[in-house]
């Protein structure tokens, strides 16, 4: 007989190292991601066209991704992916040698790539896992992202020198460096994802037969966004980005016109990215504890003050407070909803729905990163926190209802 906790427990470490790896190759880049694509362009106004292209390159291959894990497994699915990122990694510092905008964008694009497959991780571990321990799953690989946000900002300098010293451009350093990193965590996963999450996971469902839902007819993504359960799912992750990166992304710009310093600028970014990914060593436990829909209007709660707080004062402190409640209520929404989700889905459903729902994600943080300076510039930093606060209000009056009406599951038994 197979010890499932003993495969689940390696396969959760494997895909943890791989977020790890993974979030620290594309946070180097992101640190000059925008300098880069106002100098090859000559146009300050293209400076976050790069960041851009890559969410838009990470939401239209998500879906593909999905299919493709799904067809071939996950190892071989993940490996591929990865492997494109490799190759747009290595388009963009090459296009940074050469001075090639058009094709540092290319690079760019192939990048996102690599950064769907990583998010594509957290539902692997939650397929590995039964039911009552799906959110801790998802939660330990999230909360890899801690890592990354420690360890690439440290690497932008040394990566920048250690390019100089071949005669190379500076800004070339951190994309060789995110190369290196996309191989490595293409190597970790196709040597330690075994065996296959997609087939442990079919034998989970099995096991699992009366909680989880059978294939039968399969049914389409949008047959399955159609169900209240899985609605809430997915409308918590995307609204919660929505929320997230609205504020977030302008939060640096109305820091700088009220004088603060980069250092100010950076300690409110790092209490930001605590809030997002370390609280996922709560989060994970309390969705396994309470149950999807409590988690959920916790974080959506914690979005509303962080959206009403934020604009309250400029200072550093509240500022910093107001950033760290705004990635705590991302983060419970994002690893409520990502739980929920996989719990409404059976084994041939998983990868394609997945990938559907990572579309959706992709496309929201796309629109939002464009629309927050649209509105900041026309309006006000408040502004963004009201509507911030009104958008939240939505996943947490219909997993109120949902709960009111019991639609969602109730805390799973640890029996």
């Amino acid at each position: 007989m197979k010890d499932y906790q003993r495969i689940a427990k390696k396969i959760t470490t494997t895909l943890f190292a791989a977020q790890s790896l993974g979030s620290a190759g594309f946070i180097v880049t992101s640190a000059v991601s925008a300098i880069v694509g106002a100098q090859l362009s000559g146009d300050p106004a293209l400076a976050g066209a790069p960041s851009a292209l890559l969410q838009i390159g990470s939401a239209l291959t998500a879906l593909a991704m999905g299919l493709i894990t799904d067809r071939f497994g996950r190892r071989r699915g993940f490996t591929f992916g990865l492997l494109v990122g490799v190759l747009g990694a290595g388009i963009a510092s090459t296009a940074i040698i050469l001075e090639m905008f058009f094709l540092f964008l290319g690079g760019t694009f192939l990048m996102g790539v690599a950064h769907a497959t990583i998010q594509l991780g957290r539902f692997a571990a939650a397929e590995v896992h039964p039911l009552e321990r799906r959110g801790q799953a998802i939660s330990n690989v999230v909360v890899g992202g801690t890592v990354g946000s420690i360890v690439g900002p440290v690497l932008v300098g040394p990566a920048g020198k250690w390019a100089m010293t071949f005669g190379l451009n500076e800004l070339a350093g951190p994309y060789l460096i995110a190369l290196i990193i996309f191989l490595l965590v293409t190597l970790t996963v196709f040597v330690f994802l075994r065996p296959d999450p997609r087939d442990i996971g079919i034998e989970i469902a099995k096991i699992q037969a009366e909680k989880t839902p059978q294939s039968g007819t399969t049914r389409s993504p949008l047959q399955i966004f159609r169900t209240p359960a899985a609605f809430l799912a997915v409308l918590a992750m995307v609204i919660g980005q929505v929320v997230m990166v609205m504020l977030m992304g302008i939060t640096s710009l109305h820091m700088k016109n009220q004088a603060h310093s980069l250092t100010n600028i950076s300690i409110v970014f790092s209490s930001h990215t605590f809030g997002m990914f370390a609280t996922s060593l709560i989060s994970g436990r309390l969705v396994d504890r309470w149950g999807r829909g409590w988690v959920i209007v916790m974080g959506a709660g914690i979005l509303i003050f962080a959206g009403l707080f934020a604009p309250l004062s400029a200072n550093i402190l509240p500022l910093a407070l107001a950033l760290f409640l705004l990635g705590l209520g991302w983060n419970f929404c994002y690893v409520g909803g990502s739980t929920l989700l996989s719990d409404q889905l059976s084994p041939v459903e998983r990868a394609k729905t997945q990938g559907a729902n990572d579309l959706l994600i992709g496309l929201a943080t796309a629109v939002a990163s464009i629309s927050s300076g649209i509105l900041y510039a026309n309006t006000s930093y408040a502004t963004l926190g009201l509507l911030g606060a009104l958008l939240a209000a939505i996943p947490l009056g219909l997993a109120g209802w949902l709960m009111f009406q019991k639609q969602l599951l109730n805390p799973p038994s640890k029996n």
